[in-house]
């Protein structure tokens, strides 16, 4: 049983990609650019919001001017809209619930901003079950990077040993690797199970139930 449970936020406990996508395509028909679907934004999104701004910005609009300014209304557009579309994943609310309630420390760690990481979480699940709520932080590297996820770890108190890291794409599970945790891939996120296991997933799940038993009684089989 693990005692600590680290958790990416979206795609993994909110299925919020409707509502970013739905932002960055106002901002991109707003200046004549192309839009794009959204199974497109999952590959976009995961290493934060400004990297988000970059991928739907055309090429040769890339300048760090128009890029500032893209940013600043995106940033406006999705705090108007962010709760549009934005629903926590089947069973998870009770699943943290559960978990939280059987002594495992939980916590969250996003590439959103942290303020906006704590709102969201704040108002889509019962922020007491969360140990610490963390998202990105002036002067820290985004995930994948280590250094976000070690001074976590080491907030937490938490041993790596007894810890795992829980996410939907490959960006999670090279977080994982980056601060020796082992990853759980969920199946109703961002990517495919072949993605996950091609990036070193050590295990997979399929629904909530599936994520129980894996945090519960340890890492299972791949089965993508």
């Amino acid at each position: 049983m693990y005692r600590t449970v680290i958790f990416d936020l979206d795609g993994t406990l909110l299925n919020t990609i409707d509502d970013l996508a739905d932002t960055a395509n106002r901002l991109c028909a707003a200046r004549g650019w192309p839009t794009f679907t959204v199974d497109e934004y999952k590959y976009f999104v995961g290493n934060g919001i400004p990297k988000l701004v970059e991928r739907f910005t055309p090429a040769a609009q890339r300048d760090p001017a128009t890029l500032a300014a893209v940013y600043k209304a995106f940033d406006a557009d999705y705090h108007q809209h962010m709760m549009d579309k934005t629903a926590p994943y089947p069973g998870m609310a009770a699943l943290l619930a559960e978990l939280a309630g059987a002594g495992v420390q939980l916590a969250v760690f996003s590439n959103k901003d942290d303020a906006l990481a704590a709102g969201v979480v704040g108002h889509y699940f019962d922020a007491s079950v969360f140990d610490i709520v963390r998202g990105a932080l002036p002067g820290v590297p985004h995930k994948p990077a280590p250094e976000g996820t070690n001074a976590l770890l080491k907030a937490l108190k938490a041993d790596p040993a007894t810890t795992l890291y829980v996410g939907d794409s490959n960006v999670d599970v090279a977080t994982a690797k980056n601060a020796g945790l082992p990853c759980c891939g969920v199946l109703w996120g961002f990517r495919t199970g072949a993605e996950l296991v091609a990036a070193g997933a050590d295990a997979l799940a399929d629904t909530a139930a599936t994520l129980r038993r894996v945090i519960m009684e340890g890492v299972e089989p791949k089965n993508a």
